[in-house]
């Protein structure tokens, strides 16, 4: 199985929604430098979604002799630009932000009183797995349950085999709790599929996201999303969530998830959380549709080309 993360599925939406005439005088490489060759007769891009600080970027981006390789760097995030030109003097003449996209804006579902409350998590265990299944022992209500996809399958076989060992406690817990269904891996198109099944969002996460595809999808499905202010979320997100402050004090941070959720079980019902969520649905349709992404991507294509010529 090979992997598909959000940048492998953001490189499909790219390549479904943008004229491949145009894609085709390009090469573009996601996030790691010389992952995919450079080619003198393209133009060559660097597709940075990964975040700043790690391991694998730090040679080539601290080596500024090196930066003029790539013709341009496309960001998933102000945040995550910002975070290169200030630690790394990005050249920012050729640096743009594109943000994810997302395609799929279905019927949400309409939350009634006294109705359960279905919560989904299916980020990779290591951003705030642990803290949610701590949350889940806190929540004080039993109309919530925790469906649970998370594991390290998305990243492919080889990524896994490393990995479960890591995590095999992790996901062994959320195997146990009561109020916890342990699902683990289906692919993206099945969770696009039964993600009206589902209430909240809920990522408490403790990793610093460059943009957070599974967000996007989540807030583009008008679920309520909970979630940390750590890294771009706050920008992904805007002001549609409920913000829990991040700190490092995870059992702090766990407590505070698990109030968040009582509390969201007592107002989803109302009228104004319900017409919250249809303008948030419609936000995201508005600025964040592979349509008008498409429009960004050729629009910046194109100046690129007239650039290089």
């Amino acid at each position: 199985m090979k992997p598909r993360g959000a940048t492998e599925l953001q490189q499909e939406l790219l390549e479904k929604f943008v004229d491949k005439n145009l894609l085709d005088k390009f090469q573009i490489c996601t996030s790691i430098p010389g992952k995919v060759p450079l080619d003198p007769s393209k133009v060559n891009i660097l597709w940075q979604k990964n975040s700043w600080d790690q391991p694998n970027l730090q040679s080539f981006f601290r080596d500024k002799d090196r930066h003029h390789e790539y013709d341009w760097y496309v960001f998933n995030s102000h945040w995550c630009y910002e975070k290169f030109r200030y630690f790394f003097q990005i050249p920012e003449d050729r640096s743009i932000v594109i943000k994810n996209g997302a395609h799929h804006f279905p019927k949400r579902k309409i939350y009634k009183k006294g109705d359960p409350i279905k919560i989904m998590h299916h980020c990779t265990p290591w951003r705030g797995l642990n803290v949610l299944l701590l949350a889940m022992q806190l929540v004080q209500s039993k109309n919530v349950t925790l469906d649970v996809y998370s594991s390290n399958e998305v990243y492919g076989k080889e990524f896994a085999d490393k990995a479960n060992k890591d995590t095999e406690a992790l996901l062994g817990q959320a195997k146990q709790l009561p109020n916890v269904n342990y699902i683990g891996y289906k692919p993206n198109e099945y969770i696009l599929e039964h993600m009206t099944d589902y209430d909240l969002f809920v990522y408490p996460s403790i990793f610093e996201e460059t943009f957070c595809a599974s967000a996007l999808e989540a807030l583009s499905a008008g679920l309520h999303v909970i979630t940390t202010n750590f890294g771009a979320l706050p920008e992904t997100c805007a002001e549609w969530p409920v913000y829990v402050n991040y700190t490092k004090n995870l059992e702090l941070l766990a407590a505070s998830i698990a109030g968040a959720i009582d509390i969201s079980a007592e107002y989803l019902h109302t009228d104004i959380i319900q017409k919250h969520l249809d303008e948030q649905q419609k936000y995201y349709k508005n600025f964040y549709s592979w349509d008008k992404k498409a429009m960004e991507w050729e629009n910046f294509l194109k100046g690129a080309l007239r650039v290089k010529q």
